[in-house]
């Protein structure tokens, strides 16, 4: 194994200064959709420089804190199922430490180039099936019902409610139904696995509370803050153990993550169900195309493909860092305009109210 100074980047004012913008804006998106934000911050480390395994792990580490801010700032507003997300989360700590070991293994058989590929071939896979089947599902339900804040129980939950399995149901009050424990458990491994991988629950814990248990969106994206919570405490002491948390990245993107979080907390009170799965939908797109220019120059500096000129790598590592930056700023523009149509829409209603009592 390599030594362990080589894990880490030197980190100049410049780097801390992106790094802790990079915190805000993903906090900021974190408390809105309810994935631990990771999806921008691991790529964003990355275009630093810093290696894809102690990117997933230092994000890890500054996961936890910030999640379980997030979750007690949306319990306020009643949107946390807390037993789905402490037995999701269970469930996903398994596949945490499965997923750890894996990052582990790649890191020290093919080194910073292969762990990297790795994380970015994730990346690419799972951002390209679940963000554009997100994205599909929440312009389709913006068309069909863009007025109204209702959400209707999709048929694979409808299904899966419907199967009684004696001795592993348990009622939950987001999905207002019983569900078997057995169906929880692949998909809670699945996100614990994810995790351990891009440091990314949320691509999968959010769908699948939504579209296979039956979740509603607002209960769905503030219920996985708890399941992110616990995979990164867990995920934390495991890759530590192990040499690749970088602490100060992590306190870094920390502090800016605190204010951003509790400000999309409150953006959720003030949108409709849509717009939070256009967000995610939308930003994952965005990053895949940030994160697929890359995987060129890793196949390079493996010698899986001829090597690059050095021009030709130098423009794919400036694109990528480009639309990297275009994906934070729109994910940020877009829950803070719905912050802000939502504050002046109730201001102009609580107007309203106050003239018609006075008349």
């Amino acid at each position: 194994m390599e030594a362990l100074p080589t894990n880490f980047i030197d980190l100049q004012l410049i780097h801390i200064v992106y790094l802790f913008l990079v915190g805000f804006i993903g906090g900021l998106v974190s408390g809105f959709i309810g994935s631990g934000g990771a999806f921008v911050l691991t790529p964003a480390m990355m275009s630093l420089g810093v290696p894809g395994i102690v990117a997933v792990a230092s994000n890890m580490c500054h996961k936890f804190p910030k999640a379980l801010i997030g979750s007690l700032k949306r319990a306020k507003f009643g949107q946390v199922d807390l037993k789905l997300g402490l037995i999701f989360g269970l469930f996903a700590e398994g596949g945490v430490l499965i997923g750890a070991e894996l990052q582990e293994y790649i890191r020290v058989s093919f080194g910073k180039a292969g762990s990297d590929l790795y994380v970015s071939l994730a990346f690419v896979v799972i951002l390209g099936t679940v963000g554009s089947y997100v994205l599909y599902d929440a312009l389709k339900s913006r068309r069909e019902d863009a007025t109204s804040s209702d959400e209707q129980t999709g048929k694979l939950a409808r299904r899966l409610q419907s199967i009684n399995i004696p001795g592993t149901m348990v009622y939950f009050k987001s999905l207002k139904a019983k569900i078997s424990l057995l169906f929880i458990l692949p998909l809670g491994f699945a996100t614990g696995m994810l995790a351990a991988t891009i440091a990314v629950g949320g691509f999968i814990g959010v769908p699948a509370m939504i579209y296979a248990l039956g979740a509603p969106s607002l209960m769905a994206s503030a219920t996985e803050l708890v399941v992110a919570f616990v995979m990164g405490m867990g995920g934390t002491i495991k890759f530590a153990w192990g040499g690749f948390v970088d602490v100060r990245l992590a306190m870094i993107i920390l502090a800016g993550s605190l204010f951003g979080v509790q400000l999309g907390a409150i953006g959720t009170t003030y949108v409709k169900p849509y717009v939070i799965k256009l967000v995610m939908g939308l930003i994952m797109v965005i990053v895949l195309f940030s994160r697929a220019l890359m995987v060129p120059v890793y196949l390079a500096q493996l010698e899986i493909i001829t090597v690059l000129d050095a021009g030709v790598e130098q423009i794919l590592r400036n694109s990528s860092f480009v639309i990297m930056a275009f994906a934070l700023i729109s994910g940020a523009l877009i829950v803070l305009g719905a912050m802000w149509s939502g504050l002046r829409t109730e201001k102009m209603f609580q107007q309203t109210l106050n003239n018609a009592i006075t008349t």
